[in-house]
């Protein structure tokens, strides 16, 4: 599944814009509700998000431009990452929410998710066609967006499990549709709520 630059691209940065949105307004009790990911509270959810985007700031930043040829894109991708037993998948876990404890609120981590998302808005809107390394993997500009654009989508689904949070972004939801119809090679069936939240 090949996502075009211009549309990864577009889909990222709205996504980034969202899931700001969505976690920006919330207070220190509405983070630690629970979210849709087992083992974590909102505010670990906001952390693991923080983490991930520098990640690809760092890639965006010239250090992951390569002349290789992909050898992912933006379905595959998912696939690539490892697996891992339960006792390294706890402890990932485990890590999370003591790097999301380390403030004094759970406000305060709020603050670099928001540094991250203003530097990567601006790298991401200035950023050209290409490849980049990243992970384990090479994927075009246009396939590591998509990416993250659904994986910000899905997390922020993941905030709503007990909160009043703003849905996704439409074009970053139909990516995440693409992307599992893709890795499924089947399409969905299409959802009851089609008609409000539209499903590209």
């Amino acid at each position: 599944m090949r996502v075009a630059h211009a549309e990864g691209r577009a889909a990222f940065l709205e996504a980034l814009d969202g899931f700001l949105a969505a976690a920006e307004p919330l207070d220190d009790h509405a983070l630690l509700a629970a979210s849709g990911c087992w083992g974590w509270s909102v505010v670990d959810v906001v952390t693991h998000v923080r983490l991930g985007l520098e990640e690809v700031a760092v890639a965006l930043l010239e250090v992951g431009r390569t002349d290789r040829a992909p050898d992912l894109d933006a379905a595959t991708y998912w696939g690539s990452l490892p697996s891992v037993g339960r006792a390294d998948e706890i402890a990932g876990l485990l890590a999370i929410r003591r790097l999301a404890s380390a403030t004094r609120a759970p406000t305060g981590a709020v603050a670099p998710l928001r540094t991250v998302t203003a530097a990567l808005s601006s790298a991401v809107g200035r950023l050209d066609d290409g490849v980049l390394a990243f992970q384990a993997g090479v994927l075009t500009t246009g396939d590591l967006c998509a990416t993250w654009a659904v994986e910000l989508a899905v997390h922020q689904l993941d905030l709503a499990r007990e909160l009043d949070v703003p849905p996704p972004s439409a074009l970053a939801l139909g990516l995440a549709r693409r992307t599992v119809e893709a890795s499924a090679a089947a399409g969905l069936p299409r959802p009851e709520f089609a008609g409000r939240v539209p499903v590209r």
